[in-house]
């Protein structure tokens, strides 16, 4: 097992006096009024993921996104100019929700060249725009001018698709701060397969980043993805990252797990063998530009045995870059103080043979398995939170980013309680 060494400060939660080292308390995992104050305070103030550009490839390219952290439902579409726009999905006649299909609460996409509503017909351009009315002379002094879709913030990065309902945030760009900057250059364009999962989990949707955002538990809840040797080793010895950082309000995890292929291919399972795949990826790296090098901001610690990179992008998006060339995103989206959506998309190089096929969805099979030991986990942790009974954990030198995470929300919180008591 790789050694090793501690910061100068002894611990890397040290390193990071402003966390301090005492219990954590996790009534902001089961407070009502604090979920509803963090939606606010969070989920209506800070940019969010809500996609990437593949999914609008052509002009009148559309998808919607139910938010409901955020209270509102919104159409992501792409204009005649090139331009990706987002929009609040309500018609400006009598409130009606614009695009949806058979269902309204559920999500959908396509192509149009103007959007109409179901209940009296008003058209809105790609832009926005009201350009008709039903019976527009039955109306009182109309100006469409004034009545187009209600807009709302909407920046790329690297081809994510974000979104902003505070129209005094700060850019996307100044938001991501160097941890933008440092990632630019990633091959993400060029890593088109995707392998989606969405499922409703019974926590908190903080404590589903937790469990991402640590490796102390993998040999322990993971141990049965791995031959029993290889677990048994990992159980032993224990686990320990890289590298840990904090960009406040985003932070990262480097870790040397995730090498493929294995040194002793007897640490695997048959099946991984035969597909030259498992749990980190395919083993066979994509002949692609933009993996060698990596942009500088992964790998930090510049660690040979490195193997994986997780980027906590505040407040609900996870970024993880694998070594075989591949990368995952994670998003986590409340819907209840007990209760969130999780969002899981693995994105690859398209393959060019069957093999390819076969090891990719071997990679996101195994991944989808991995995901929800921890979600089933979580659903039992956030039944005994509820009871109140115990509220305050001690977290070890390896949950730096949960303490990180939970002190971040808290002041997010703070600070807009303090503002509405103004």
């Amino acid at each position: 097992m790789p050694h090793f060494t501690k910061p100068a400060a002894g611990s890397w939660t040290e390193s990071f006096p402003q966390l301090g080292t005492e219990p954590v308390d996790y009534t902001d995992s089961t407070d009502p009024q604090f979920y509803e104050d963090e939606r606010v305070a969070i989920f209506k103030r800070t940019w969010l993921l809500v996609g990437r550009v593949e999914q609008v490839p052509k002009t009148g390219g559309y998808f919607t996104r139910e938010l409901k952290a955020a209270d509102t439902s919104l159409i992501i579409v792409k204009g005649a100019d090139g331009t990706i726009r987002a929009f609040h999905n309500v018609c400006r006649h009598r409130g009606n929700k614009l695009v949806w299909n058979d269902f309204p609460q559920e999500e959908t996409s396509g192509t149009c060249r103007q959007f109409t509503c179901k209940y009296h017909a008003w058209r809105y351009s790609l832009e926005g725009e009201l350009t008709f009315v039903q019976q527009e002379g039955e109306f009182f002094d109309l100006d469409k001018s004034n009545y187009g879709l209600k807009d709302v913030r909407c920046e790329v990065w690297e081809g994510f698709i974000f979104v902003n309902l505070d129209p005094e945030a700060v850019s996307l760009e100044e938001y991501l701060g160097d941890y933008g900057q440092s990632l630019k250059g990633y091959p993400f364009h060029e890593m088109t397969e995707v392998y989606s999962y969405r499922s409703d989990i019974a926590s908190n949707w903080k404590l589903f980043i937790d469990a991402f955002a640590e490796f102390y538990h993998a040999p322990v809840l993971h141990q049965k993805q791995a031959t029993k040797d290889e677990a048994d080793k990992l159980i032993g010895y224990g686990f320990e990252a890289l590298h840990y950082e904090l960009q406040t309000p985003h932070s990262m995890i480097s870790s040397w797990g995730g090498m493929s292929p294995p040194k002793d291919l007897n640490m695997v399972k048959p099946i991984e063998r035969v597909l030259r795949s498992g749990l980190f990826g395919p083993w066979d790296r994509p002949d692609i530009e933009g993996l060698d090098p990596l942009p500088r901001g992964i790998n930090p610690a510049g660690a040979k045995p490195w193997g994986i990179d997780e980027f906590e992008i505040f407040p609900n998006f996870s970024l993880l870059f694998w070594a075989p060339g591949w990368y995952l995103t994670y998003q986590y989206w409340p819907t209840e103080v007990g209760r969130h959506t999780f969002e899981a998309n693995l994105y690859f190089v398209p393959p060019k043979n069957t093999r390819e096929r076969l090891a990719q969805e071997l990679a996101a099979v195994t991944f989808k398995e991995y995901a929800l030991q921890d979600a089933n986990t979580l659903e039992a942790t956030q039944s005994m939170l509820a009871t109140g009974t115990v509220t305050d954990f001690p977290l070890c030198d390896q949950e730096v980013l949960l303490r990180h995470l939970h002190k971040t929300v808290k002041d997010y919180v703070k600070e807009y309680r303090d503002g509405s008591a103004n």
